[in-house]
């Protein structure tokens, strides 16, 4: 499956105190439920029809500082939590992180105090009122109704300019909350290279070889925030949830410098390869929950974002000679300044009988680009693009199965104003799902999913970008929206020291949009398709949790192996490879020792593989009352590497990304808190909010 930044905080074990059913609703209190001084624990993770429900144990809670830590103390298998670099993913792919049920940033979640969070719902299959969501992970909150609570947080590195800083505070009023957060996250003139190989081959025979040898390079990448909310919840009837958030890239850069030994040329060039962004984001969210009697609930979520700034990038080839600059051979720069609106609403209702539930919704998402080429006498080109998407969903629970079918259309219209080109297209989405509960401890789920990629401003972008001396890149309007289907098949065990799942995943996108490329002269251009035959592949994993000592050593990971066929224009290719992570958690005495690996994901798509980070962390952390010190260090074995590998018959290239990765760092955090609880905010749905940009050429 391909649908288009990473510290870890300490691990610990996980063992839940409650009682439940598989087949009901999970209660709202949390805790060990004792009568006559009886305790009764039930397994550790509810496997529900159509999600995974984990409750934080005191354990857990005790060890945490903040949300993120918590998700990382759960370890839930098939999910990868890095703090350090701000990212959640599940087998390679994005996840939807949402907080009851509203979609929220991994700073939001951060926010949370983890004696608030009551449970969460892991969605491997979500349905189509996620809209197209890889994985969701759901945290359930309830806020405190007087009172509040201040969280502080600093973990800088001990030997590179890189860290993360983050303050939080909120105030409770009876049914209403207010909360204020800022955040900080450093990372400038770290050092960087790559090794870089590349061989083109032209139409009539010829063939060039360039090989880089890297001679230095840096990295900036500091962010930076601030969000003000308020929530409104009358119990039962009516939430209400208005945000406005502002987030800024600094000026940001991605440099390498190397010497260029190219076949056909005698001398050494001197080489700059340099990308960089800076913007800035303000973003409003207004939400809206109606409880109306006979288990009905109307549901309206509308955003508005802005986004303004830049992307740039620049390459430059000199002869090398000792002490001297030389002349200039290649000097490439290109400057593109964004003016990017995005409006979204999505409205939805939602009617529950004793063993059914019925959903539909209709959204709307509307981009206003305007993009100023610096580079070409700041010309001015602007695009509009439009998405509606229906759909209509029924759930169904009889006896020990439980069934969901639904059907989703979605129509997207993008058009270039100045070029008066564009296209449109209808793609419809149907969903099944089937679940059958052998018991408690044993459920099996089948899921046939689908859903749609609309083209991006980059790839539809017609302006010519020239990437270094041989190389173009220009975008094709006549993309139309393709479409991916994926069955999966999990089945879900707990056993007495043991739970994880165990599943296989077909997925195809037919006419996936890929890039293509083909030589005009001397020129090898890089612009888009949607591909003939597209992708398919069929993937086998396994994520177990092992509790090896009870209440003292934890174990989890998530191992897969996938084979993969891509076809389009000129290509026919294969490619199977293995992924996976592993963490592992010892506590004892207050202290918890924690260390996590992870080897990426090799994805094909077109014709090239590439892959994220290979990365892994070791932590000490220990708490002291509303205080929590953790020693840890990011990237202490191996080496750092991230890259890609061209497979084109005109175009062989691979590199690999290598960065001074082994960090040492400390951690500082402190909690405060006061108040009583309460249910919270249980957000149902979320609008489109992602707000396009444009990117400049790179290598």
């Amino acid at each position: 499956m391909t649908k288009r930044k990473n510290k870890i905080s300490l691990l610990t074990l996980v063992l839940f105190s409650f009682t439940a059913n598989a087949q009901e609703e999970a209660s709202d209190s949390i805790g060990t439920n004792m009568l006559d001084e009886i305790v009764v624990e039930a397994p550790k993770v509810i496997r529900k029809p159509d999600m995974d429900v984990y409750y934080p144990s005191k354990s857990a809670v005790d060890n945490s500082k903040n949300g993120i830590q918590l998700l990382n103390n759960l370890m839930i298998p098939s999910m990868f939590v890095n703090d350090a670099l701000g990212s959640v993913t599940a087998a390679g792919q994005s996840v939807q992180v949402r907080i009851n049920g509203r979609q929220a940033t991994i700073d939001q979640v951060r926010a949370l105090l983890p004696e608030t969070i009551k449970r969460v719902e892991w969605i491997e299959n979500p349905s189509l009122i996620y809209n197209g969501a890889n994985y969701v992970l759901n945290v359930i909150v309830a806020n405190p109704t007087l009172g509040g609570s201040l969280m502080l947080r600093a973990m800088p590195s001990l030997n590179a300019n890189f860290g993360n800083y983050n303050g939080n505070i909120k105030l409770n009023n009876g049914r209403s909350q207010w909360e204020i957060g800022l955040r900080y996250n450093p990372m400038y003139n770290v050092k960087i290279h790559r090794d870089y190989y590349e061989l083109f081959n032209y139409p009539d025979g010829k063939s060039i070889t360039r090989t880089e040898k890297p001679t230095g390079g840096h990295l900036d990448d500091s962010t930076g925030g601030a969000n003000v909310s308020y929530n409104y919840v009358k119990p039962d009837t009516t939430i209400f949830v208005a945000e406005f958030n502002f987030h800024h890239v600094f000026p940001s850069a991605q440099e390498y410098n190397g010497l260029l030994s190219v076949s056909d040329r005698p001398e050494t060039i001197r080489l700059k390869d340099a990308t960089g962004t800076e913007g800035s984001t303000p973003s409003l969210s207004l939400y809206l929950q109606q409880n109306f009697n006979r288990n009905q609930t109307l549901v309206v979520d509308f955003k508005a974002s802005y986004y303004s700034g830049r992307s740039w990038s620049e390459y430059i080839e000199t002869p090398y000679e000792e002490n001297l600059p030389g002349e200039t051979m290649n000097d490439i720069y290109t400057n593109i300044k964004d003016r990017n609106q995005l409006y979204s609403v999505e409205a939805d209702y939602i009617k529950k009988w004793g063993n059914g539930r019925f959903s539909t919704g209709v959204s709307y998402t509307a981009n206003r680009n305007r993009s100023q080429y610096e580079n070409l006498d700041d010309m001015i080109f602007h695009q509009r693009q439009d998405k509606v998407y229906f759909f209509a969903e029924y759930f169904h629970r009889f006896g020990n199965w439980t069934a969901t079918a639904g059907m989703g259309v979605q129509y997207t219209d993008f058009l270039f104003k100045e070029t008066n080109q564009g296209n449109n297209s209808w793609s419809p989405r149907p969903q099944a799902s089937l679940t059958y509960s052998l018991s408690q401890n044993h459920n099996f789920r089948l899921n046939f999913t689908s859903w749609q990629s609309a083209p991006s401003l980059a790839e539809t972008n017609i302006v010519p970008q020239q990437i270094d001396g041989l190389q173009w890149r220009v975008g094709n309007q006549n993309l139309k929206t393709s479409s991916s289907y994926m069955l999966t098949f999990i089945y879900g065990f707990n056993l007495a020291r043991v739970t994880g799942t165990f599943g296989i995943r077909a997925y195809t996108s037919p006419n996936a949009i890929t890039p293509l490329l083909y030589w005009d002269n001397d020129k090898l251009i890089t612009t888009y398709e949607n591909s003939t035959g597209g992708l398919q592949n069929l993937s086998f994993f396994l994520a177990p949790r092992v509790e090896i000592i009870k209440d003292g050593l934890m174990l989890s990971a998530y191992i897969q192996y996938r084979m993969e066929h891509m076809r389009g224009t000129g290509y026919d290719l294969r490619h199977n490879a293995w992924s996976g992570q592993g963490m592992v958690a010892l506590q004892h005495w207050g202290f918890v020792l924690s260390a996590q690996y992870r080897y990426a994901q090799r994805d094909l798509w077109g014709e090239k593989i590439s892959w994220g980070e290979d990365f892994n962390i070791i932590e000490l952390s220990y708490n002291w009352k509303k205080w929590q010190f953790a020693v840890g260090c990011i990237m202490p074995f191996g080496k750092y590497d991230r890259g890609s590998k061209s497979l084109s018959k005109w175009y062989k290239n691979e590199q690999h990304t290598r960065m001074d990765m082994r960090m040492p760092y400390l951690q500082i955090s402190y909690n405060l808190q006061w108040g009583h609880q309460k249910r919270g905010v249980q957000k149902l749905i979320n609008s489109d909010s992602s707000v396009d940009k444009s990117t400049t050429g790179g290598r």
